[in-house]
């Protein structure tokens, strides 16, 4: 196991819950590509976001239709050069004001250190299954 793949993913998820795009842009590797699942929650198409500036453009997206959001992890399990992590998402929207929550899984790819990909699901089912694990 990688503790330190695991502490650089807890580095992320805290920068991405305060919004802070240069802290968490210091553990993505300049090529990640982030496949996230809220925005298809939110109504919208599934997109790929390439590289830093990509990540910065799904914080916007996020941001022009969120209030709030956060996520925390209950699990993080480390397979090798990649993290899954399951936990629950929290919402609230900007417009409507309407609070959610969602079971989320991710799937973050690791290399030198840095993220790769990252990959959300709203089933962590899924993500359990796309690293080629089960429930435990």
């Amino acid at each position: 196991m990688s503790q330190e793949n695991v502490e650089a993913f807890k580095r992320g998820v805290e920068a991405y819950n305060r919004r802070d795009p240069e802290a968490l842009m210091q553990g993505l590797d300049p090529a990640i590509e982030w496949h996230p699942a809220i925005l298809v929650m939110l109504g919208g198409e599934a997109t790929i976001y390439r590289g830093h500036e990509g990540v910065r453009e799904l914080l916007r997206d996020t941001d022009e239709a969120l209030a709030e959001i956060h996520v925390e992890f209950s699990e993080i399990r480390d397979p090798g050069e990649r993290i899954v992590a399951i936990g629950r998402l929290r919402t609230r929207g900007k417009a409507s004001g309407a609070v959610a929550e969602s079971d989320v899984g991710y799937l973050a790819e690791f290399s030198n250190g840095k993220v790769t990909r990252i990959r959300t699901y709203l089933d962590p089912k899924e993500a359990l299954e796309a690293a080629g694990l089960s429930e435990s």
